[in-house]
């Protein structure tokens, strides 16, 4: 059991913020594993818990943006991961523009790709979106890689 666990801490990741909206609400949340899973059309895939907040925009908006974070924007990811939007505005005094689905997209990461909903999978405590890119753009930094270490200490 610890071998396996050990073995899947090395798997290398990026380090995202999945951001929606619902009505007039927004909210974001760090994420370490989106995987594309097509090409043709473009489709990302990504398993978020259903008890969390950002969860609750997926399923009523159909639609997110995954935000590719650039290395040194470390803050931003803790920012996004260790709160909650229920209590908070977690973008209030963050540099945000609007995406053509209405979710925020943050500025001066290493990409982004917004998302209309595709498919959705029942996983148990967590569901499996598919999202079909239909707007996405790069900046000229490169992703921030997860490594355990740097967020769990």
């Amino acid at each position: 059991m610890k071998e396996r666990r050990d073995a899947l801490r090395r798997l290398s990741y990026g380090v995202y913020v999945i951001s929606a909206r619902r009505g007039e609400a927004i909210n974001g949340m760090t994420m370490r594993m989106v995987s594309q899973v097509s090409q043709r059309p473009p489709r990302v895939a990504l398993a978020i818990a259903k008890v969390r907040y950002t969860h609750q925009f997926i399923v009523e908006s159909g639609a997110f943006v995954v935000n590719v974070l650039a290395e040194g924007q470390e803050l931003i990811g803790g920012h996004f991961g260790l709160r909650t939007g229920r209590d908070m505005n977690k973008f209030a005094g963050v540099d945000y523009e609007t995406g053509v689905t209405g979710a925020p997209i943050l500025k001066e990461c290493s990409a982004f790709m917004e998302c209309q909903l595709a498919a959705s999978h029942d996983m148990g405590n967590c569901t499996l979106f598919i999202g079909e890119v239909v707007n996405a753009g790069t900046h000229d930094r490169a992703p921030l890689i997860y490594r355990e270490s740097d967020y769990f200490g």
